[in-house]
Order: structure tokens, then sequence, then C-alpha cells
């Protein structure tokens, strides 16, 4: 079916309400601030209780879901917008496509496959905002529209990022299809968060889980939509954490979990101790996070690792790595002559042995250094010892080389466990350092805000620059509007020349400039101040500068800025690994190392300006999509709100622009090909394809579904909707007529599956008494049809069923009693239970007097020890059950039979047991004082199809003539043509009785004449019977005639008939001599007829003299 259409204006009444459906018919006179002005639904008060689960259609309404529709636009409205959905749980907000996330910095309870069940397939405003309504609207429009699509999230350090790309990655798993291969790329998928978070994130003063990583994750799907590969591109490695950390700050997640989950093996042979024993860990004297399990998350890398398919014997390499990084650090230095030297030679053997390295070499390369001098053409090298400085720097940088290198590998070892030979579509998620703001910054910080400035610049060019651009090329009618464009930052800091940017300048000082420390890094500032002193949004200070981020103003610290920038792993160290006796180490330094190699080494500035602009490269080719994260205070506690902070946050992120943008502006639009591809099958006349002009194509299919002409503008290349709610009417449209040709293809389908399952079961039954049993002449070929009571109309039966049972056969049958009185039954069987349904009188309430179901016998099929059958055509059947059997008789008995014993295999693993026999016996229950006991029909040839019963006792014989062979079988093929017949019908049961007081061919009981054959039995269905005469029995049911007990009533002689049986209670009609009994039920008698449902006409006659 087709989801609902979506409220008008975008408002709801709060999450997960059904919007009401709104005509085909798509007048829409919209005014964007008509909800606000008008009084809001209020939903039913409910006790004590103001506020219900998020889905209920009874929710509280909590601000504006699309800030579009705020009265007025204003940081401190925005503000006061987002805190008030916060305080009520309510972390996603919408302007328009871009979602606004706030960190709740708790679990929150609408993640569940509940809500990706609801999102998936809606549209947008259908339901409350949610990460999965931007992630399913992603995955869809990269099928229809066949381009790439990437996800921008951007905010500060802390505000939720992280989180989000999960959710986003989580969402398509669940939703894409696919097999085993497409499943292995899931998994890994899933599984390179724990494995790069354990590697890639660490405890800051602001985020106890912060990325210090930037990673495009691009996940690429076949053209089905199955996600058959990925990608991942990382940048911007906080190496320098490795080697130093703020106070309150830890290293990366893995060298905790290490030390915490280790085995007692892994510990004395990595040589682990407690994280305070490592100077790389004890400097911020801060090892553990509130609500981080060290010891947990180590088996959840261990795992991810194998299932990305790194062998158990790499993985311990990578830890053996870690450990050997650890070891390295606590190796110290101390001064001789102003060289440095080992301080503890003891300490260089650990560090050496997890590295495959000569521990001598590894001295010696951490105290000196080959350099070459040229001279007169000549080249000649020398070592120059360091001092205690340079050493430690030495030291620091192989551990910052050794760690970098290792994330890499990860990195590619996800990317090769993923790779596909060809890309089709994909979906990028970005995820990046928030902008960092802290009370020193240094270069790190530096590269992370310039990042973040390149992606509001593409913000600002897509969504505010770019948008208005556009109108004015199409020639569409538009209010301008004022916003900050970022460019001049960003040509700031990475401009080359005329004036050159601050990372030129940083360069050119670290390619010039022989001196290190502060030195160099004077020169910088001063150079700095030289080149772009008079920019308006620099200013510099004593100890270094300042620049205008879009984000606010940040004082960046010089000091070590040369250093980290010059970012050079002496040759010394890669030739030192490259000696080591683990492939794998040799594996991660495959350098050749060229001693004639002329040119300038590159920098960390230079490599992050090229990576910040392929990646903008990257996602302007793409769809872009936008998530906008707030970090509500800096306690990391729920419903803690600071104010100033979110209004910072509401202001550098140009979250008012934005809304004014959105408002003024259309929330949709597409060239003219593209959306009469979409929308053709609108009309006869454009599907499957618009012959004339597209232009007159597009307006055609407007003025086709109504919609109001200041609803939409012809551009010159492009349609522009003003309004989503007209753009989710359109696909409703379009979704109502796919759903129509999809339920004629389903229909011919389920058609062609129905004839094969039917001849399939024909045979089956056939084969259940092949050779045991005769067959009727009118139902061995007859088609099988299973609900004969029509239950989907029939709620006062389907009340005893399970919420989701299915029915495979329901008919009424005729039960017998211990008595052998005829008794109407609906008889419903399910894949688990037999359900035997009557109907009886209320006798207390308000309801005293009427009839209503009772369920009489729940049976669990596999509680049944089997059924009994004769050899005869007739139509009766035993359940036999462990308390007491039922005996019963069904026109369809065969196709009840064959379901049942499929039911029962499928239960219990083994054939239900069938019983033939032409003598059977039932188990009667215990009632009251009388005993239980048996009871036996016995089964004999007679005349005719039809069965005649005779009470003798606590025997019943039934009479029937010879049927079909036992050996017969089906041999009509296929079903009948023609029209389907209803479920609630029986295609092969004779037609309902006639009127009261008329025969069959409308002749009342006393104009028939004739006589009657002789006999002392009752004869059933004889076609001269009638039930004009009959009257129902007072305390009996009038309305069910297969369970009528007639009240005594005679016509003409009446008197021969009490006369003749004073115990004889039933209804006769008498003429000319001839007694008609409907249903006798006296068991003095010997004679009975009984009832066989409402849709045949089972009459009697009796003869007397």
């Amino acid at each position: 079916g087709t989801k609902a259409g979506s409220p008008v204006n975008g408002q709801k009444q709060g999450h997960a309400q059904a919007t009401p459906k709104i005509p085909l018919n798509l007048h829409l006179h919209h005014d964007p601030f008509r909800s606000l002005q008008e009084p809001r639904h209020q939903p039913p008060t409910m006790g004590s209780k103001e506020r219900f689960h998020w889905q209920s259609h009874n929710v509280k309404q909590s601000g504006v879901d699309d800030m579009v529709l705020l009265p007025q636009i204003t940081e401190d409205a925005i503000a006061a917008n987002l805190r008030k959905r916060f305080m009520d749980d309510y972390i996603f907000t919408y302007i328009g496509s871009v979602l606004i996330s706030v960190n709740p910095f708790k679990q929150m309870p609408y993640f569940t496959d509940r809500e990706i069940d609801l999102y998936q397939g809606a549209a947008q405003y259908e339901n409350p905002p949610h990460i999965y309504a931007l992630t399913d609207n992603m995955y869809r429009n990269m099928l229809i529209d066949c381009e790439n699509q990437c996800v921008i999230i951007s905010g500060e350090s802390g505000a939720g990022k992280t989180v989000a790309a999960k959710y986003i990655m989580g969402y398509i798993s669940k939703v894409s299809a696919g097999g085993e291969k497409v499943q292995h790329v899931k998994d890994i998928i899933l599984q390179s968060n724990p494995l790069l978070e354990a590697f890639g994130n660490a405890k800051t003063v602001r985020n106890n889980n912060s990325s210090r990583f930037g990673k495009y994750f691009e996940i690429q799907f076949s053209r089905g939509g199955e996600p058959d590969g990925g990608k991942i591109s990382n940048f911007l490695l906080e190496k320098s954490r490795v080697v130093m950390q703020n106070e309150n700050e830890r290293n990366f997640h893995i060298y905790y979990q290490l030390l915490e989950g280790a085995s007692q093996e892994q510990r004395q042979n990595l040589g682990l101790m407690t994280p305070d024993y490592y100077y790389y860990l004890n400097q911020s004297d801060t090892y553990q996070v509130d609500g981080t399990d060290d010891r947990s998350d180590f088996g959840e890398t261990l795992s991810a690792m194998q299932v990305i398919g790194i062998p158990p014997s790499i993985q311990q390499l990578v830890l053996q790595l870690v450990a050997g990084i650890l070891h390295l650090g606590n190796i110290s230095f101390c001064e001789d002559g102003n060289y440095a030297r080992v301080e503890s030679v003891d300490l260089l053997a650990f560090p050496a042995y997890l590295l495959g390295i000569d521990s001598g070499r590894l001295q010696e390369k951490l105290t000196s250094r080959k350099m070459d001098s040229r001279w007169g053409g000549r080249s000649e090298s020398i070592n120059v010892t360091l001092n205690v400085e340079q050493a430690a720097y030495t030291r620091d940088a192989l551990a910052k080389g050794l760690y970098a290198r290792l994330f890499d590998f990860l990195v590619e070892a996800i990317n090769r466990a993923m790779q596909k030979p060809q890309e089709e579509y994909s979906i990028g998620v970005l995820d990046i350092y928030g902008f960092e703001i802290f009370q020193k910054n240094g270069f790190e910080q530096f590269c992370i805000n310039f990042v973040n400035e390149k992606l509001q610049q593409i913000f600002i060019e897509l969504t505010l620059k770019a948008e208005q651009e556009e109108y004015v090329q199409e020639g569409i009618r538009w209010t301008p509007i004022q916003y900050f464009n970022n460019k001049v930052v960003c040509d700031l800091i990475e401009n080359k020349l005329s004036p050159p940017g601050i990372m030129s300048v940083l360069d050119d000082v670290c390619a010039t400039m022989h001196a290190t420390g502060g030195g160099a890094d004077q020169t910088l500032l001063q150079k700095l101040q030289a080149a772009v002193g008079t920019h308006e949004h620099f200013n510099s200070w004593s100890a270094g500068f300042v620049i205008h981020h879009y984000a606010g103003k940040v004082s960046y610290d010089v000091s070590g800025f040369c250093e980290r920038n010059r970012d050079v792993l002496f040759s010394d160290l890669i030739e030192l690994m490259q000696t080591s006796e683990q492939a794998f180490l040799r594996m991660l330094f495959p350098e050749k190392l060229d001693g004639d190699k002329k040119g300038r080494p590159s920098t960390a500035g230079s490599k992050i300006k090229k990576q910040a602009n392929d990646l903008v490269a990257t996602l302007m080719r793409c769809t872009p999509h936008y998530i906008r994260c707030i970090k509500p205070n800096e306690t990391k506690r729920p419903r803690d709100w600071e104010e100033n902070r979110v209004k910072h946050q509401v202001e550098y992120l140009g979250l008012k622009e934005n809304i004014r943008v959105r408002r003024a502006g259309f929330a949709y639009r597409r060239q003219f090909a593209k959306f009469l591809q979409r929308y053709a099958i609108l009309t006869p006349e454009t599907w499957p394809r618009w012959r004339g002009d597209e232009r007159q194509g597009v307006q055609h299919l407007l003025r086709a579904v109504n919609m109001e002409p200041d609803q939409y503008q012809m551009g010159s290349t492009k349609v522009f909707v003003k309004n989503p709610e007209s753009l989710f009417l359109l696909e409703e449209v379009r979704e109502r007529k796919f759903d129509g040709f999809a339920r004629t293809i389903q229909k011919a389908w389920r058609r062609h599956v129905a004839v094969r399952k039917y001849e399939e079961m024909r045979e089956e039954a056939s084969n259940i008494l092949l050779n045991k049993k005769e067959r009727r002449r009118n139902s061995i070929n007859r088609n099988f049809v299973g609900d004969y009571l029509g239950l989907e109309e029939r709620p006062e039966l389907r009340q005893f069923l399970g919420k989701r049972e299915r029915v495979d056969f329901a008919d009424s049958v005729t039960k017998y009693d211990r008595r052998f009185k005829p008794i109407k039954r609906d008889l419903i069987l399910t894949p688990k239970c037999v359900y035997v349904i009557g109907r009886e009188k209320v006798k207390k309430g308000p309801e005293k007097g009427q009839v209503c179901e009772v369920l009489k016998k729940k049976v669990d099929i596999q509680a049944l020890r089997g059924v009994s059958l004769s050899t005869r055509q007739d139509d009766f059947f035993i359940l036999q059950e462990d308390a007491a059997d039922s005996f019963l008789e069904s026109v369809f008995k065969t196709e009840f039979v064959s379901l049942l014993c499929k039911r029962f295999e499928e239960a219990t693993r083994r054939p239900l047991p069938l019983t033939f026999s032409d003598t059977l016996q039932f188990r009667v229950k215990k009632e009251g004082w009388g005993g239980g006991g048996t009871r036996s029909v016995t089964f004999s040839r007679g005349f005719g199809d039809l069965a005649v019963l005779k009470v003798g006792g606590r025997t019943l014989t039934v009479s029937v003539g010879d049927g079909l062979p036992k050996s017969s079988k089906p041999t009509r093929k296929g079903m009948a043509k023609g029209k389907p017949r209803r479920s609630s019908q029986a295609p092969t049961r004779a037609a309902p009785a006639p009127p009261r007081g008329m025969d069959r061919n409308g002749v009342p009981p006393s104009a028939r004449g004739g006589p009657l054959p002789p006999g002392d039995h009752v004869w059933r269905g004889h076609p001269q019977a009638s039930p004009g005469a009959l009257r129902p029995h007072p305390w009996e049911p009038a309305d069910d005639p297969g369970h009528v007990r007639p009240q005594s009533t005679t016509q003409n002689s009446s008197t021969c008939l009490t006369r003749a049986w004073p115990a004889c209670r039933g209804s006769a009609a008498w003429g000319n001599g001839q007694c008609l009994v409907w249903a006798d039920p006296s068991p003095s008698l010997g004679h009975m007829v009984p009832g066989a449902g409402p849709y045949t006409s089972t009459w009697a006659k009796m003869w007397t003299s």
C-alpha cells in the first residue's frame, strides 16, 4: 500500500502521528504561518500523564519540527525552539532538508528496528524529524536519480558527529537487501567503526570519545541498491597524541584496551604493565573514562579485525607494535658533554625485541643522525650526534611514524575487504573533527579548523550562494538574502600567491630556515605579520596569531608549528625499520631511499591542504545532505542546557541565514527531462514518453494534478516547486499508480502460483486417500478454497485466534454428540491449532438472550493422536484427541485432512496416523454422573450418494452407496477459468434452501401430491422435502438452521404422528398421507437426521401408514 500523505504546512501533532490523507486534487492555498496563528489540536487528557511514548498518536507537542515555520527568525528564537525540543527528548529538528541534531548525552529510545520500519520509504515530512528520514532520502535519491550522494556532518567536538555517522551506516545496512556477499560487506561496514574508533579516537577535555582523525566513508552500491563495496579515505590523524596529551585527556583508546583486556599470556609476551608505568600514557594522569569499559571494547576490537579479514597472526603483530610503541616511549636521555646518551640501556631491550630490530642499532639511530654533505660535486655522509632535545624528538618521531603507518594499514585492510572492480553508485559519509577552540591551540587545531572552514564553504556554496545564483540563472523571481561568505578566510589560509596564505608562508619558513624550535617559530610569526598582517580576519600577538574563523576568533600559539609542519621521518629511522625481522613491520616501510633525491620534501600543511581540496572536489561531485550537530553543554550531562554556548553555535553554523533562504526559496527543483521521467506515469499523455516540448510536458503534468500556479515556477531548464507538501502529494499520486500496476502483476502471479498450489494439494489429498477410501464423483476434482466462512469479515470468529495467526481451513461442519445428536460447529485449522466454535445464548448480563460465539474446543495440533475415516464415500471423520474425540461431518473433509496432515508433520516431524475402517469408535468425555466410554459408528453399503443414518443405542449405522473406486485420482488440470469466487463461498455446494413454505420450484407443500417411496428409515436430501411448515423450537436459536430442534407442528391429520409415536417431538408437515420430518431429535425413534450447514438443503421424509 501507499504511505500516508503529509500534513499541510509540514506541521505534525507529535512524533509518528498518523497524518491525514490529502485528496489527489492538489489545490494548496498554502500559508506557512497559518499553523502558528491557529490554535493547535490538543491531545486528550489521560490522567496525570502529560507525555506519552514518542510514537503514540497522543504525543505532547514540542516546538516546531521545521524551523522554517518559526514566526520570528532570530538566534534567540532558534535556540529557544531547540531547547524546548531538547528538554522533551526530541533531539532532531529540520531546516528544510537540513537536519539539526542536538547531542542528548544519553541513549535515546527511538533508534530501534521499529523506527527503521517507520521511516523506510516514507516522505521526509511524513514522520517526525529523524536521522533515518535523511538517510532514507539519500538512499532513495541515489536509486531514483542515479546520482552519488553524500552527507556532511559538521559541528564542534563532542556534538555527536561520530554517533550520527554510525546510525547512518546502520540504517543503510538494515534497509538494503543482498545475499551472502552483500551481508559480508555490511558486516565490514559496521565492524569498521569499533576498529577505527579504537585506533583513531581518544578522550579529550570536551569529548570522551573524540575522533582524532577525519574519514570519508564511501558505501558503494550495485544498481539494485545492494551495498557491495566501500572505501575509506582517512586524513588528519592526530599523531602528536601518541607522544603527548593535555591534562584530563588520554592517548588513543587502543592502548588502554590492550592493558585492560590482554590475556595473561599476552601480558607476559608483550611486557604489559599498568598505564602509569608508560611515559606516553602518564603525562595527563588520566586513565579511566566514565561509561567506557576498555576490557569489553578490546574484545570488540579483536572481533572487528577478525570480521575484516585480518588473520590472527597479523592481529598479534598489530598488538605487538602497539606495545612496542609504549615501551619505546620509556627510553629517556641524559646529557653527556652536550650530546645525548640513553639514560638506561636496559630499557632498549624490550622495544627492540617487540620491533624485531637490534637494540644497539636502535640506540645508535636515536642518538645520532646521518647527514649528506655535498662539496665540489662530491657527496659525503657524516654522522651527527644529537643533543637531548633532538634525541627525544627523534624517538617521538619514530613512535608517531609507526602508529600512523599502522593506522594506514588498518584502513587499507578495510578497503581491501570491501573493494569492488568498478564503482556504480555511492553514499559518502563525512565524519571529521569538529571545530576546536582550546585554551592553547597549536598546529593540529590550525589544520582541523582549516578543514572545517573548507566544509563550511561547501555548505555556503551549495545552500546559500549556489541556490541564489541558480534562481538568477533560471530567471526565477527571488528576494536576495545577505550572508557571510567565508571564502575570504579560506584564502587567508591556503592562498599560494598575492598575497601568500599562512600555509605558504609556513612551508617557506620550513624550507629556508635551518633553525629548530623557537627560532623558526618566531621567524614564522614575523613573516606572517609582513605577509598578511593587514588582513581583516588576521591579528598577531607576541606568541602567536589570531584568525577570525566562521565559528569565532581562535588564538594560535606558534610554538612547535615549524617542527610539526616538517613532519619528516629521517631516512636513518626508515632504514632501521627495514632491517626488522618481522615482515609485517618491513611492509609498513616500503620506501626506496635515494640519496640523490632532489626537491623540497612535502610538509604536513601541504598534505592537509591537498587532502582538503581533494575532499571538497569529491563532495562537490555528489548530491550533498547536511547534518548540523550542536553540543548543548560542556558538562556532558543529559538535560543540561547552556544557552550562550548554543546561541554561539547557532550563529556560526549560519542557521538563521539557512532558515531565511529556505523560507524565501523553493524546496524542490528538477530539470525538465528528469521531472518528466519521474512523473510521466501520472497521465496517459506523458506515459510512457512525452513526445513534445519538455517544458510543455512539465506544465501538462502540473495542470493534470491541479497544482496551484503559485506553488511552482518554470525556469529556463528546471521546474521549481515551492513547498515540500506539493512534492509529497506528487509522490503519493505516483506511488498509487505504481501500486495499482504492482497489484495487477501480483494478482497474475498469485493466480499462477495458486493454480500450481491447488494441483499439488489435490494430488497430495488424493495420495492420502488413494487405495484406502472411495471418492465422491463431485469432489475429487474440485478446487480447494480453504476459507469457506469468510473470516476476513467475521470478527466474531477471529477473536478466538491469535493476532497474526494464519488460517489454513475454515468451514461450518456438523458435530455429533454422545447421543449422535447433530450440532452445528465452525471448524478452523491454523498452523498450530484446531478450533471448534459453537453458539450459545447469553444467560446473564445486558446481552441476556442473545446468541454469541463460544470457543468449544482448542486442540494443539501436536496433541492429536490421529484421524479415523471409513472406506466408503461418506463425509464423516473422527479427530482423536487425548481427552475425548470429536465425531465430525464435513463436505470438505478431504481438504481438511490433507492440510491437517501437512501441519502435523511440520510440527512433529512425523506423519499423522490415519485409520481407515468401516467400524470406527470414538471416545466421549464424562458428563455429570454419566460415564464417558466409547461410541461406535458402522458403515455399510446402501443406495445413492447420500448417507442414511440409523441410531441404535451406542451405535450409529451409516449406509451409503458405492462411490468412485479407491484407486481414483484427480484428472482435471488447472483451475476453471472465469471470475474468481469469494473466499467465503463454497464452489461445489448446493444452493441455499428455498423460502419458507415453498419447494425448490416455488410450490407450497400443500400443493404437492403423489406418493413417496415407502420405507421405515430416514432419507436425507430428498428433492421433495420442504422446510415450509417448520418452526423453530422455543429454546433453540432461530437463525441457526444447523442446530434447530423444531417444535412439534402438524398440518391436516396431525394426530397420526402423536398417536403413532408418543415420544416424538419432531416437526412434521403432512400431506396426502405423507409425514415430512426435519431433524427429529428423539433417540427413542431409532432414526436420526443430521443438519448439514447453511449451504445445503438437507431434508428428510418419513413414511407412515
